[in-house]
């Protein structure tokens, strides 16, 4: 998709662009979160990015909870396997680049030349030996949250120009409300099933409770305690220790039954 933009573009590259622009945001005003996974709709929105910036080859979303000592990475996705092979290098290996950057400073990050890149020293030549030199890191920003970043590349150098940079910005504006609310609906639906899983497994720790009680004579919330106790000595879930207890007096109860 790379191709000659020295000088100044025609109006017919103008419109070209804009058109793309508008196809993209069409897309990504359709993406419905209830309808997809979270990482499809990153995945679709890194495809969209690609499409709306002149000049990318390839493009990733990252949504980045950040620290000034750490920064984790809580989902990644790629429009091309290239993107996916930098981001690695960037997140997973160096934890130092673009998006980083554009995340932290809350701005737009952009290089045409990432072997000679002296921002980001180790980054940039690991990059530019992989035949990527140009990047546009563009920060998903809400008025009171960075939620992490576009990163656009290209093969050749100095792709990106203020034209691509602010087409990029108007892409990243909506993209960061569609990759937001995604996120807030994935972390619901975690939560509702990890209610829904406690639900479950509050009848067999009442049992376990109960079994406890009638053998010790103490109280409900000294047989929780006790419960927990195991749970955190031996390293296992709630529910199991419960689950063993139960298992336990059920054998024992079967012993008696067959001795009689």
């Amino acid at each position: 998709m790379t191709d000659d933009r020295s000088g100044p573009l025609s109006p017919e590259q103008e419109s070209s662009d804009a058109a793309d622009l508008r196809a993209s945001l069409d897309s990504l005003s359709g993406l419905v979160g209830g309808t997809l996974g979270l990482q499809e709709l990153l995945t679709q929105v890194a495809t969209y990015a690609a499409r709306a910036i002149p000049g990318a080859d390839g493009a990733g979303v990252t949504l980045l909870r950040l620290d000034r000592t750490e920064n984790l990475v809580d989902a990644l996705a790629a429009s091309h396997q290239f993107v996916s092979e930098i981001d690695e290098v960037q997140y997973k290996v160096l934890n130092e680049g673009p998006c980083i950057s554009a995340a932290l400073e809350r701005r737009t990050m952009r290089s045409g030349s990432l072997g000679g890149e002296q921002r980001w020293p180790r980054f940039g030549p690991r990059v530019g030996r992989m035949g990527v030199h140009s990047v546009l890191s563009l920060p998903l920003l809400l008025p009171n949250t960075v939620v992490g970043a576009i990163n656009v590349y290209a093969h050749d150098k100095d792709v990106f120009d203020e034209h691509a940079a602010e087409l990029g910005e108007l892409f990243a504006k909506p993209a960061a409300v569609a990759v937001h609310n995604a996120q807030l609906l994935a972390q619901a639906l975690t939560l509702t099933q990890q209610l829904q899983a406690a639900l479950a497994s509050r009848p067999v720790i009442d049992q376990a409770i109960g079994l406890m009680r009638g053998r010790s004579g103490q109280s409900a919330d000294e047989a929780f305690a006790r419960l927990r106790e195991i749970s955190q000595s031996e390293n296992i879930k709630l529910t199991a220790v419960a689950e063993r207890v139960v298992d336990e007096a059920v054998r024992r109860a079967r012993a008696r039954r067959l001795q009689s």
